[in-house]
């Protein structure tokens, strides 16, 4: 089982910056990097929580969830 952070791909959507998304959520800009490359050791909730406000979309916008490929 594997969680995917779609964080980049989310914010090329909105035209909107790692930079700017720091900004706006007070995150440090190495944390929101290493979740836009999905490199991320842990995600607190409280940054969850405050990109998805700012944001406003939901988890499943960001993250993504994979079973193990049985067939794999």
């Amino acid at each position: 089982m594997l969680i995917i952070i779609k964080l980049d791909s989310f914010l090329k959507q909105r035209g909107m910056s790692q930079r700017e998304l720091s900004r706006l959520t007070g995150i440090r800009q190495p944390t929101i990097s290493e979740m836009c490359l999905n490199k991320s050791k842990s995600l607190p909730v409280e940054n969850l929580n405050l990109i998805c406000s700012v944001l406003n979309c939901k988890l499943e916008d960001i993250l993504e969830f994979q079973k193990d490929n049985p067939d794999s």
